[in-house]
Parts: C-alpha cells; structure tokens; sequence
C-alpha cells in the first residue's frame, strides 16, 4: 500500500487528468466522481513501482479509460437516457461561445477520435506516446488524428485545405 504522501502527491498531480477523461468518456459529473475515486483506489493498492512520471501518468490515463469502458458497458447504462441527454442543457456563463462550440464538436466525435485528440492536443502526448498508451499501431494514431482534424474541420467550418 501507498503512503499518504505519495497518494496526495499524485492526486495533486493527476486529478485534473483524470476528470477531463472522465468527462470526456461519460459526459455526468456523478459517475466522474465515482471513477475518480475507482482510480486512486486502484493506485492506493497497486504495489508496483514506476520507471518514472510519464510511465505513472500513463498508468493513471489507462485505468482512467478501462474504468470509464468498464462503466459504460453496465447492462443499466446501456438502458436508459439521461436526462442531461433529454434536456438540452445550456452551456455555462462563463463559457465563450467559440469555446462551447469547439468543445461540443469534440464530444460529438466517435470515441476513437476523441481518445486521440484529447490526449494530443489536451494532454501534450506525440503519436508514438499515444500508441503505447491506447496499443494501437503508430500509423494508425496518425491517421485517426488526421481523420478526426478533417472532421473537426468539417464541422466547425474551418479551411479543409492544409
């Protein structure tokens, strides 16, 4: 088991991680929550040592993912709406409306083109990083960033043309 101190260290390290991917995978504050705390859990009990922060980092993106995947495939959440899905919820105050407007795009993007952007373009992560995270070949992560640049494009009204 971990101590204390090493735990607070790497909530403070990784919280803001780890919610944006649970928000990203589940869109519901609750279950962000939940997950939250599923992952920490997970690293208070894992007794493995880390290479170093980037391999600890990945290992917290990972189980992020797994969790949310395991949740998303609960026979209950498979069978009903949420009511943020029914009510069209207005976008926040203090969110600019370009702002809103990029981030529902993104959210609107199939799950493997939202893995890749936000671990490129919200995390810093390069293709080859985010091939070892995800096990997906490198080419193929270039080609899903590329895709989902075009769609993102597309959608928001940019210049196709690079």
């Amino acid at each position: 088991m971990r101590s204390e101190e090493e735990v607070n260290a790497a909530v403070e390290r990784y919280s803001d991680t780890i919610r944006r991917i649970c928000m990203i995978y589940l869109k519901n504050h609750a279950d962000t929550e939940d997950i939250f705390q599923t992952v920490f859990l997970k690293y208070i009990l894992n007794e493995n040592t880390f290479e170093n922060g980037e391999h600890e980092k990945a290992w917290f993106i990972r189980v992020t993912i797994n969790a949310c995947k395991d949740l998303l495939k609960n026979f209950f959440r498979s069978h009903f709406v949420s009511l943020e899905r029914i009510m069209d919820m207005a976008q926040p105050p203090n969110m600019s409306s370009e702002y809103g407007e990029v981030l529902k795009a993104v959210l609107s993007l199939p799950q493997k083109y939202r893995d890749v952007i936000y671990l490129h373009y919200y995390e810093g992560y390069t293709a080859p990083e985010i091939s070892d995270i995800l096990g997906k070949n490198v080419n193929t992560v270039y080609t899903l960033l590329t895709r989902s640049r075009q769609v993102l494009k597309e959608r928001l009204g940019g210049d196709v043309d690079e």
